[in-house]
Order: C-alpha cells, then structure tokens, then sequence
C-alpha cells in the first residue's frame, strides 16, 4: 500500500478550512493508500497534537506573499520525513473532496502531478499568465508553454517532488536577491519547471474546481470561496509587509530584508 504526505498551510484566517478539509480527505481522498498531515501553522493549539496522522510544524506568519512565495522553504525542514513516503502532495487550504477520488490521481509513469488552472483551460498559451520578465527565474516568452497550471494542487513521487522544491527555492532566492518576486509566486514558478521538465500527470480542472466558478466541469477538488470566511483584501494587505519583515529581522531571511523593502515602496 502506498504512503502519501500531504502538505498544508495553515497560517492566521486560513485555520477556518482545516476541519471539512480533514474530513473530507480521510473519507473521499484516495483511500486504499495510507495517508499522513504536515501541517505548518502558527497557531499548534487549533490542531490535535493525538492524532497520529498529523505531524504539525510551527511556521510563523511571513504575511503577503511570504506563505505563499516561500512555500517550498517550508515543505524542504521536513525533507527527511518525506523522503519516507512514495507520494507527496500539496494542497490549499481550502480544498475539499467533492467527489470520491481514486488512484488515477497519482502519477504511477511520470514524476509530477499538475491541475490545468480552471481559468484558462481554453485559452490561447498568449494569453496564459506567465511571468514575462525577462530578468525573472520563472521567465517565460510568448510562444512558448503548453499549459498553464494552478499553484494550490500539486505533488508527485516523493524524490521528484522534494527537487523541484530545492531548485524552485533556489530560484526565488536569486530573484529576490535580485530584487524581484515572480508575477504569481509560486505558480509562476511551477509553471516554468514542468515546461523544462515534461514528465509530469495532468488532470484536468475538475480537480480544480472553484466556488463561484462557471466552468463546465463536475468537481472532483472543489476550492471554496476564501471571500466567504475572511476579508481577503484584509488579510493580505493589512500589516503584511510588516509581518514579513518582522519575520526577515528575527532571523529568518535577513539577507533580503532591504531588497525587500525596496520592492514594497514601488
């Protein structure tokens, strides 16, 4: 039997998705293989330290877009444990089973598994939203690209999964070190790799389906609404630059602390 890892962020507001999105995994996800929680979170108390499924990581608050920019520095602390398991995915917060979903999620050939975003599912790759800054890591020219794929539902095999997150890690550090932060963070970055690196599953956005979305899919992975539960606007822009720098100076990532302040003035 299979083990799978799977990783979720639980920072400030976004504890409210925890418990619908636990029960609906351990009932509808996967369920002939064993699965285990990685939980980074900055409030440890939300979370049953008994069950043996959860393995829980204080990770404080970076603001916006730290939780999301440096995603891949979180998952890389527990790099060790997840070598143990055959698959790793990462999930958003706010994902929930709408549907049973079986095997044919996991990449059994290919290394990685990747969503096609819901939003441009039938669009031209010239109007797919790479990050077209040239001087960016995650740089992609018009004309080039397949696809374009959500950040908030990925995975793969264990060994695979872990080196892209050390190479997409390396890569925010460059471009932050060089004053830049891709156009959407992480899902920028994803989508540069797996154009470099083509061995990857991709579902379709029945596995990405969005609350309040249109499209003409029947959910499987349903996203819900963060509007819904919290101001969004709020939560993003209210302190966050402090929060992050607050972050930067304890430490965390000093190095970028005036590139960092220098890019939130323009």
């Amino acid at each position: 039997m299979s083990k799978i890892a799977i990783l979720y962020i639980a920072v400030g507001k976004y504890t409210v998705f925890w418990e619908k999105f636990y029960k609906s995994f351990e009932e509808k996800f996967i369920k002939e293989c064993d699965k285990e929680y990685f939980i980074f979170t900055d409030d440890t108390s939300f979370f049953d330290s008994c069950d043996k499924k959860l393995h829980i990581i204080e990770q404080e608050n970076l603001g916006w877009p730290g939780n999301t920019l440096y995603r891949f520095r979180m998952f890389l602390t527990q790099k060790d444990k997840l070598k143990e398991f055959d698959y790793v995915f990462f999930m958003n917060a706010n994902v929930e089973c709408a549907e049973n979903v079986g095997i044919e999620f996991l990449p059994v050939e290919e290394d990685l598994l990747v969503v096609q975003h819901p939003g441009f599912y039938n669009e031209s790759k010239y109007r797919f939203p790479y990050d077209r800054n040239k001087k960016s890591t995650a740089y992609i020219p018009y004309g080039e690209g397949k696809v374009y794929v959500c950040g908030g539902i990925n995975g793969g095999k264990s060994l695979p999964f872990l080196e892209m997150c050390e190479i997409l890690n390396r890569r925010i550090d460059d471009d932050f070190d060089r004053g830049i932060i891709a156009l959407w963070h992480d899902e920028s970055q994803i989508n540069k790799y797996i154009l470099e690196n083509e061995n990857y599953k991709l579902l379709s956005p029945k596995y990405c389906f969005q609350e309040s979305s249109e499209n003409p899919f029947p959910p499987v992975l349903f996203v819900r609404d963060k509007a819904k539960y919290f101001d969004v606007v709020k939560v993003k822009n209210v302190n966050s630059k402090k929060v992050f720098l607050d972050s930067v100076k304890k430490g965390i990532i000093y190095r970028f602390f005036l590139i960092r302040d220098k890019i939130f003035k323009k």
